[in-house]
């Protein structure tokens, strides 16, 4: 079964750690320095959070698959529909080994299409360069320009 992934910017780490814990009432499945990730089973999410200055921002979207073939798969319809991917590659990204292939939307929202393959012990350069603001940017580093989730309500407004 694929699952949405929801990789969001957080200012603090231990804060939203214990949110998202109390949220999704699930122990995250990996933490590291400045990185934390759950594996939902209701509903099926792989949200993943990521410690930076522009907290409440979107770092990147995905869809975690079960095997390669099926991130193959997508990535041949994507490219098929005249989409810009990076072609599939085996890459360590987000403290795992993976095969993924990425693109990005008409705003710039990065989605990755992925199967974790393992684990890595370090936040690795990924394939994500010509996606990036073209300063060789990393997998899963937090944007050049993050896309804003939207503000904090007012404490007297309601919401909606």
């Amino acid at each position: 079964m694929s699952r949405l992934q929801l990789a969001l910017n957080v200012s603090d780490l231990e804060a939203a750690i214990a949110f998202y814990s109390k949220l999704f009432a699930t122990e995250p499945a990996k933490v590291k320095a400045g990185y934390a990730n759950w594996e939902i089973a209701d509903p099926p999410l792989k949200l993943v959070v990521f410690e930076a200055p522009e907290g409440g921002t979107l770092n990147h979207l995905g869809v975690e698959t079960e095997t390669a073939a099926e991130v193959t798969a997508a990535e041949a319809r994507l490219a098929g529909t005249g989409l810009e991917t990076t072609g599939v590659d085996d890459t360590t990204c987000c403290y795992a080994t993976k095969v993924e292939t990425w693109v990005t939307d008409p705003d710039g929202a990065r989605w990755e299409w992925y199967v974790k393959t393992g684990d890595a012990d370090q936040l690795a350069p990924g394939v994500l360069e010509d996606l990036t603001d073209g300063d060789g940017g990393v997998c899963c580093a937090p944007v050049a320009e993050p896309v804003a989730l939207g503000a904090k309500p007012a404490a007297e407004s309601g919401c909606c």
